[in-house]
């Protein structure tokens, strides 16, 4: 995987697992940031306020340093962990993965437990739709109106994405484009005379 690439979900997806009756209900879910983790770790305690244990991991970031993994109230290792394994097995980021367990009477053990939550999230992960996504960079450019075509040769040369743009007396527009293009792409904005980049 070239390093300015990552995988994620495109959407969220369930499963349920059954093990000596305690049922794993499995959902992984596309995030993009913490507070989006905490709002959805919480719906899915109202979602599940019945249920003996919300266990949970996520990993966040193109370069997957952000992560983390929680084990709520079962024994240390034997949830969050092996949960967070299944994510990091198939390299993906931008992802949380709970798993909801209604206990069925029979204990498990911690290595039951962590073969139960590792096949419940990789059941899950199973189903979902896993696309590999560029790590892309913002480009804002300036200029003066005249210089208008030199610009939007570049753009239909080095296809960056439009976000924005506004054509007055000056000119702005802001690119996106992906990460290892990205130094091509200023350089080449630069050389248009009047044309400044804006940080």
């Amino acid at each position: 995987m070239a390093d300015d690439t990552y995988k994620t979900i495109t959407g969220v997806v369930d499963s349920c697992y059954t093990e000596k009756r305690s049922r794993f209900i499995a959902y992984a879910v596309p995030v993009r940031t913490v507070e989006e983790v905490k709002e959805q770790v919480d719906k899915f305690k109202k979602q599940y306020y019945d249920a003996r244990h919300v266990c949970w991991a996520y990993m966040l970031g193109p370069d997957r340093s952000t992560f983390r993994a929680n084990d709520d109230g079962e024994p240390s290792g034997t949830a969050g962990k092996p949960i967070l394994g299944q994510i990091n097995s198939l390299e993906l980021t931008d992802i949380l993965v709970v798993v909801i367990r209604y206990f069925g009477g029979i204990k498990l053990g911690t290595g039951g437990l962590i073969v139960a939550y590792r096949a419940a999230a990789a059941e899950a992960l199973s189903l979902a739709e896993i696309e590999e996504r560029t790590v892309d960079e913002e480009i804002t450019v300036q200029f003066e109106y005249p210089f208008m075509n030199g610009i939007m040769r570049i753009i239909k040369e080095d296809n960056p994405e439009v976000l924005s743009q506004s054509f007055d007396m000056n000119c702005e527009m802001t690119l996106r484009i992906r990460k290892s293009e990205a130094d091509k792409l200023r350089n080449r904005l630069l050389k248009v005379e009047t044309a400044y980049l804006k940080e």
